[in-house]
């Protein structure tokens, strides 16, 4: 049984049921990001599925220099804060640096630490002090048990509200493996364990100046993840993923999502009955 964490009207954990965290990679435009997020509400909503927002503002870790990355600080956080207000949905999205905590803290209400910055104690512990809810992405050099001392960094400040991403671990170059020991692993510390669907299918750096990914494993990935007891699904989602500006090659289209979710809702039923 893992804590439960209060997000809004959201509650992730315990013996709760799957919480969608989701949107597009990163901000593209200020009507796309919008038109995403109200296709999401209507998605979950018909469903039945708590949902979050996710999308970046800035995406610091790109595989090269012309990568595009985001309209910024400043304005994707006014962007993600319209999302907020009109569509009165939670937000999550993630921080790279020490100034950007406070007005991301403004705005968001999960931050999130990337998976590459998982073993950063300052920015981990500046980050919990907020007292928002954190979202570790365990880094994909980290064995499942190594994420306890991130955790703990986390806590140290008094902070409980914590949630852990699984993301897949090198294997490899450019490859990611999921090992599904990890998920029921990183459950038994106590904090409800999030499964990144589309980061797990990436290739890292595969295209030479990008990431490629292999999107069609994201749907038995899921079911997987979710037959192995977790508490929410991570997925970054794009109207056309092959248009999308970052990470298409393992983004999912949203035409997709309602059949998948639905399966993963009849599984996460049966394991947590």
């Amino acid at each position: 049984m893992t804590r439960e964490i209060v997000i809004g009207r959201i509650r992730i954990g315990g013996t709760n049921p799957l919480v969608l965290i989701a949107g597009p990679c990163v901000i593209e435009s200020e009507s796309a990001t919008l038109e995403t997020a109200e296709r999401l509400k209507k998605i979950t909503a018909d469903l039945g599925v708590p949902f979050i927002f996710k999308s970046s503002y800035d995406k610091a870790n790109r595989s090269s220099l012309r990568s595009y990355r985001g309209p910024g600080l400043r304005e994707g956080l006014k962007v993600l804060a319209r999302v907020k207000h009109e569509l009165d949905l939670p937000i999550l999205s993630d921080i790279h640096r020490f100034e950007e905590i406070a007005p991301a803290a403004e705005v968001l209400d999960v931050i999130q630490i990337p998976a590459f910055l998982s073993r950063q104690t300052d920015l981990l512990v500046e980050v919990a002090k907020t007292g928002r809810v954190v979202n570790i992405k365990k880094g994909q050099f980290l064995a499942p048990w190594d994420i306890k001392n991130a955790i703990e960094k986390a806590e140290s400040t008094g902070n409980r509200n914590i949630l852990i991403t699984e993301r897949g671990v090198s294997f490899g170059y450019n490859n990611l493996i999921v090992d599904f020991r990890a998920l029921p692993m990183m459950r038994g510390l106590g904090y409800p364990v999030v499964f990144d669907a589309t980061h797990s299918v990436q290739l890292p750096g595969g295209a030479g100046t990008t990431s490629s990914g292999d999107r069609q494993y994201v749907a038995p990935l899921t079911r997987a993840a979710v037959a192995t007891g977790v508490d929410a699904l991570f997925m970054e989602v794009h109207a056309c993923p092959d248009k999308a500006l970052c990470d298409g090659p393992n983004m999912m289209s949203l035409d997709e999502l309602p059949d998948l979710l639905r399966q993963a809702q009849e599984i996460d039923r049966i394991v947590k009955q």
